[in-house]
């Protein structure tokens, strides 16, 4: 039988076709199983993120830590005592890892770009307060122990003094900028702390080796200093305002650092869920 050339072709071009759509057919599947597999991944990372097991494995049975700790730094949860037993490895590795340094560094980065933005009066009259635990200086050696646990374990003034006495407590970094920056725009730093006044000579050593060297002053807490830490700190700043000062930035690990009267023209929060202060 004689085939002719038009047919052969015409027969080869259908059969080359065929194939054509056959391996299109089979890279379509593929494309869609890789995108479809593309996104159950994505939507498990997004489930990991949900703290149902704490930061590192730890199971956190009816209690989700990081809307806990959310809670905490926006003063929705208040007159709280110590850290839910079952957040304390979440806490630790949040207070112990990258992402706690990362949200001082974002504090302050604005308390920088504000401080930059001032137009000074430049009559040396511009002052700006700091808190110091857990604020400027950080108390994490001391609160890493197992007896102490994060603040899991119920505060022992008697234990923490000791740890003040010692002097070591280290510098936060990023506040250290925000503090250098200060001096450097001509703003005084003024420190106000619920610290005794017994420890004044122990702070100010452990301020200086931290690279906190110069200050307009250093307020502590003295034997007549009663009531709330909100009372005290709003007396301290009153009577900085009635001595002629303007607090233009007021930064603190508390609530009760930022909230009274005269907190200042504007507050910064550091992160802090170790402990609450009202």
């Amino acid at each position: 039988m004689i085939i002719s050339t038009s047919s052969f072709f015409s027969s080869v071009k259908m059969r080359c076709f065929t194939l054509l759509l056959f391996f299109s057919s089979i890279v379509a599947v593929a494309l869609a199983s890789n995108v479809e597999e593309a996104v159950i991944s994505q939507v498990v990372e997004i489930h990991r993120l949900r703290p149902q097991t704490g930061s590192a494995g730890y199971t956190v049975p009816q209690l989700d830590c990081l809307s806990w700790r959310l809670a905490i730094e926006t003063n929705n949860l208040q007159n709280w005592r110590s850290v839910p037993k079952e957040c304390t490895n979440y806490l630790g590795h949040y207070m112990m890892g990258k992402q706690y340094r990362h949200d001082c560094e974002y504090v302050a980065k604005q308390a920088i770009e504000y401080a930059k933005s001032l137009k000074l009066s430049g009559d040396g009259k511009d002052v700006w307060v700091f808190d110091i635990d857990e604020t400027t200086l950080s108390n994490s050696p001391y609160y890493a122990r197992s007896d102490v646990a994060f603040g899991a374990k119920p505060y022992n003034a008697t234990k923490f003094d000791a740890w003040i006495a010692e002097g070591k407590a280290p510098a936060i970094p990023s506040i250290l900028k925000v503090y250098n920056t200060v001096l450097s725009l001509g703003i005084k730093p003024i420190f106000i702390t619920g610290t005794k006044q017994n420890f004044k000579q122990v702070r100010i050593v452990n301020l200086k080796e931290a690279g906190y060297a110069n200050w307009a002053a250093l307020i502590l807490k003295g034997a007549n200093d009663t009531g709330s830490a909100v009372k005290f700190k709003s007396s301290k700043r009153t009577a900085l305002v009635k001595a002629g000062y303007r607090i233009i930035g007021n930064i603190g690990d508390q609530w009760s650092d930022l909230i009274g009267e005269n907190v200042g023209a504007r507050t910064f929060k550091v992160p802090d869920p170790m402990y609450y202060i009202g």
